[in-house]
C-alpha cells in the first residue's frame, strides 16, 4: 500500500500590485518621487515590467494612505507635506507606539529576537554617514519592531504613520543635527524587546516619538 506524502506548497511570493506598491511607496516616503510630483504610469510599469492594472491597483492603495492623490483628467500626483500635520501625526503615535512595543516585547517569537538582535549589533558596530542612509536604517528598525506585534491590522497603521512622520523629517534632513543619535535610541529599545520588558520598552518608544516632535518644531 503506497502512502502520500502532502508536499507543503511553496510561499507565495508578493503580487504584482505589492511589488508596485512597494516600490513607489518607499520612493514617496523618502521624497525621491518629489512632493507635487507626476506619477507616470507608464514609465513605472516599463521600470517594473508589469502592466496599468497592478499600477493602478498599487496607485489607489496609497491614495488611501495619503501618499499620492488623483485629479480627473489630470493624473496621480505625490501629495504635499504639510507640517502642520505633525501634531496630528505625533498624537496618534504617542497614543499607538508605546502599546506596540509593550506587544512586541510580549509577543515576539525567538526568530523575531534573533532578527532584532542582528540589527542591534549593526547599531553597535557603526552607522552610515549622511542623514538620508540614517533615515533609511531608522525605517528599517521601526518595521522590524512593527512586525513583532503579530497584528496585521496595527502593523499597517503604524508603518502608515510612521512613513507620514518620515516624509517630514525628509524635509528638514538637511538642517538635522544628531540624526545618528536618534537612531542610536534604538537600541536600548530592541534589548528591552529582546528581554520581554514591556513596560519599558513603552517608556523608551514614547520618548522617541516625543523627540521626533521636538526636534522638528525647534526647526519650524
Amino acid at each position: 500500500m503506497s502512502t502520500q506524502v502532502n508536499t507543503p506548497m511553496p510561499a507565495a511570493g508578493p503580487s504584482l500590485a505589492e511589488q508596485a506598491y512597494l516600490f513607489v511607496r518607499d520612493r514617496l516616503v523618502m521624497l525621491d518621487i518629489k512632493p507635487g510630483e507626476p506619477i507616470n504610469e507608464e514609465w513605472l510599469g516599463g521600470s517594473l515590467g508589469m502592466g496599468r492594472t497592478p499600477i493602478r491597483e498599487a496607485l489607489k492603495r496609497l491614495e488611501s494612505e495619503r501618499l499620492v492623490v488623483a485629479y480627473p483628467r489630470r493624473g496621480t500626483f505625490a501629495t504635499d507635506v504639510n507640517i502642520s500635520d505633525l501634531a496630528h501625526i505625533s498624537e496618534v503615535r504617542r497614543t499607538l507606539e508605546p502599546a506596540a512595543t509593550a506587544a512586541a516585547a510580549e509577543r515576539a517569537t525567538d526568530e523575531d529576537r534573533e532578527r532584532l538582535t542582528a540589527l542591534r549589533e549593526r547599531l553597535d558596530t557603526g552607522q552610515p554617514a549622511g542623514n538620508t542612509e540614517l533615515l533609511r536604517v531608522d525605517l528599517e528598525l521601526h518595521r522590524a519592531v512593527y512586525a513583532c506585534v503579530h497584528n496585521p491590522f496595527l502593523e499597517d497603521t503604524l508603518i502608515h504613520y510612521d512613513n507620514l512622520a518620515t516624509r517630514i523629517w525628509c524635509v528638514f534632513l538637511p538642517r538635522l543635527r544628531g540624526m545618528a543619535g536618534h537612531v542610536n535610541e534604538h537600541a536600548p529599545l530592541l534589548t528591552a524587546i529582546i528581554d520581554g520588558d514591556a513596560k519599558k520598552a513603552a517608556e523608551l518608544t514614547l520618548g522617541h516619538v516625543t523627540g521626533f516632535e521636538q526636534a522638528i518644531r525647534a526647526l519650524i
